[in-house]
């Protein structure tokens, strides 16, 4: 081999290199674009977190409000719906699992595991039927005076556990707590 041929297979080599490099920078610039799209949004980034005012909200009444997209029930439970709530036993629910990320994956959805608080004033829960995701009615709507979803007809009692109906599931509670006494912090 001589001194020409060796050299010319070094400057192939290089070429090679280069062409390979520069094609891998230029997919990168195309792929890049395409898989940063799929990252959500600066709106639904900045609705990740909310504090909602509870201050107003009446013992037996509850507000609605909006969180990634979709409806979040918060409820102020009159005594009569707790104790209907703490009343229900194990084996009358269709789903026993408390839905809750707040207290695990696997406790029971006993009413205590449902609420907020110790008393079970406060309920707070995805405001979607686990059927086909329409939105329930509530304010004591249903057979077990909690919600009812009117389009397939699930019912679900005061706790939001379903009780009645195509529905396999308990209205989720999603991640909230109390930052002080009269605001509920949602994510």
């Amino acid at each position: 081999m001589s001194h020409a041929e060796d050299h010319e297979g070094t400057r192939r080599d290089f070429l090679y290199y280069a062409t390979a490099g520069a094609g891998a920078v230029t997919a990168g610039a195309v792929i890049w674009p395409l898989v940063n799209q799929m990252n959500p949004s600066a709106d639904v980034q900045a609705m990740s977190s909310i504090r909602v005012d509870v201050s107003g909200v009446e013992t037996g009444t509850q507000i609605t409000v909006k969180f990634l997209g979709k409806p979040v029930f918060i409820r102020r439970r009159t005594e009569k719906e707790i104790e209907e709530g703490r009343a229900v036993e194990m084996s009358e629910l269709v789903d026993t699992n408390a839905r809750n990320v707040n207290k695990g994956a696997d406790v029971p959805a006993t009413d205590e595991n449902r609420t907020m608080d110790e008393a079970g004033e406060w309920l707070v829960m995805m405001g979607v039927c686990t059927h086909l995701g329409c939105v329930p009615l509530g304010n004591n709507s249903g057979d077990y005076d909690g919600w009812f979803c009117p389009c397939h007809g699930s019912h679900y009692d005061t706790a939001g556990r379903i009780r009645k109906g195509p529905a396999p599931e308990n209205l989720p509670v999603p991640v909230a707590e109390f930052v002080d006494e009269t605001t509920i912090k949602l994510g």
